[in-house]
C-alpha cells in the first residue's frame, strides 16, 4: 500500500508582506536578483520576515543495489559495488568531499545505511535503517516489493521528522550507492517521458564504450517493464533503498515545515517521486545546482526548478546542497538583518 503523506504549501498570507519587506530593502528594486526570490522562499517555509534558519542539517542515505552484483548488470558503473560500503566507512571517518564542505558549512551530518549490502553493527554516526541488504537485481524483476518501498519512504520520513523535532529548520539530501545513477535515468525516464538515451549518463566516469552498453541495458530493461507508471511502482521496480528513503524523508521534512536543500541527479529523482506524492513539495525545494550528468537538466524543467549554482558537479554525496547553504544563510540575513529606506533615512528615488 503507497504511504499517504498530505501536505500543504506554506502559508500563502505571508507573501505579499515578504516582498513588501525585501523591496523596502536600500537597494534598487531587484538589485539582488535571485537572491530575492530565494529570500522570499526561506522566509514563506520558516513563515518570517526574519528567517532564523539556525544550524542545517543534511542527510545522506546509503544503499545497494542488487542490478550491481548480477553479472548482467556490472557494466552499469566504473566501480565495484563494495564501493557503497566502503564509503560509508569513509564518511563515519569524516574523510569524504561532504564530510569536509559539511564541516567547512557548519551543518551536522547525517549518515543513513537504508540498505547497504554489509554489516556495519551499531555505529556511532550511522541511522540504521536497513530495509534488506541491497534491491533486488532488475534482471529478475522489480528492485524492491511494494512493503519495502513504503517501509524505506516510511524510514525517510521519520528520520526527517526525527531531525526536525531536535530543531533542525533546513535538511540537506545526498546519497551513496554504486550503480544508482541508472536508477535514476530509469525513474527520470519513466516519469518524465523524456526520450531514455536523453536520460543517461556516464555516472562514475564511463567511458564511450561503457555509456553505449549501459545506454542498451537501460533501454532493454524499459522496453521489458510493462508495469505502472505511477510514481510508487516506477520507485519500487527501478529505485534503491536509498532513493525510496529520501523520497520519504522529504516528504517528512516538508511535512515538518523545514526548508529543503536538493542535490544533484539521485536526489532530484527522489524529488521527482516525493512531487508526485505531493506536488506542494516543491515550495519548500531549494535546488542547490545543476549536476554534470545528463538527465539533470531535464529532471529540473520537469519539477519547473532552477539551480542557484552551475559548477560541473556529478559527485552526490549532498555536496552541492552543502555548498549552496552559504546563499540561502545569506537571503535569509538580507531578510532578516537589512536596513529598509526608513529605518536607515535612506531617500527613496
Amino acid at each position: 500500500m503507497t504511504p499517504r503523506f498530505d501536505l500543504a504549501p506554506p502559508v500563502p498570507d505571508l507573501s505579499a508582506t515578504l516582498q513588501a519587506c525585501i523591496d523596502s530593502k536600500t537597494k534598487p528594486l531587484g538589485a539582488l536578483g535571485r537572491l530575492e526570490a530565494l529570500a522570499l522562499q526561506v522566509g514563506q517555509v520558516l513563515g518570517s520576515t526574519a528567517p532564523e534558519p539556525g544550524r542545517p542539517h543534511l542527510l545522506v542515505c546509503a544503499g545497494d543495489h542488487g542490478t550491481l552484483r548480477d553479472v548482467r548488470g556490472r557494466g552499469l558503473s566504473a566501480y565495484p559495488a563494495d564501493v557503497t560500503w566502503q564509503m560509508v566507512e569513509n564518511f563515519l571517518a569524516g574523510g569524504a568531499a561532504i564530510n569536509v564542505l559539511a564541516r567547512e558549512g557548519g551543518m551536522a551530518l547525517h549518515i543513513a545505511d537504508c540498505g547497504v549490502a554489509h554489516d556495519f553493527g551499531p555505529r556511532d554516526g550511522l541511522i540504521d535503517a536497513k530495509v534488506a541488504h541491497g534491491t533486488a537485481s532488475w534482471f529478475d524483476g522489480p528492485a524492491m516489493t511494494p512493503a519495502q518501498c513504503a517501509q524505506a519512504l516510511d524510514n525517510g520520513a521519520r528520520i526527517a521528522r526525527d531531525i526536525a523535532a531536535g530543531g533542525a529548520r533546513v535538511l540537506g539530501f545526498g546519497e551513496m550507492g554504486i550503480g544508482n545513477t541508472a536508477s535514476a535515468s530509469l525513474i527520470t525516464h519513466l516519469l518524465t517521458g523524456a526520450p531514455m538515451d536523453d536520460c543517461v549518463g556516464r555516472g562514475t566516469g564511463l567511458g564511450d564504450a561503457a555509456l553505449a552498453d549501459k545506454k542498451r541495458v537501460l533501454a532493454g530493461l524499459v522496453a521489458g517493464y510493462d508495469g505502472p507508471r505511477d510514481a510508487f511502482s516506477v520507485l519500487a521496480a527501478f529505485g534503491g533503498f536509498e532513493i525510496a528513503t529520501l523520497a520519504g524523508a522529504m516528504l517528512g521534512a516538508a511535512q515538518s515545515r523545514m526548508l529543503l536543500l536538493i542535490d544533484g541527479f539521485i536526489s532530484s529523482a527522489a524529488a521527482l517521486v516525493a512531487q508526485a506524492h505531493a506536488p506542494a513539495l516543491r515550495h519548500y525545494c531549494v535546488f542547490s545546482h545543476r549536476s554534470q550528468e545528463r538527465g539533470h537538466a531535464i529532471q529540473l524543467e520537469h519539477m519547473q526548478a532552477l539551480p542557484l549554482l552551475d559548477l560541473d558537479l556529478r559527485l552526490g554525496e549532498g555536496t552541492g546542497a552543502a555548498l549552496a547553504w552559504p546563499l540561502v544563510r545569506a537571503a535569509a540575513a538580507i531578510l532578516r538583518d537589512m536596513a529598509s529606506f526608513e529605518s536607515a533615512s535612506v531617500s527613496k528615488a
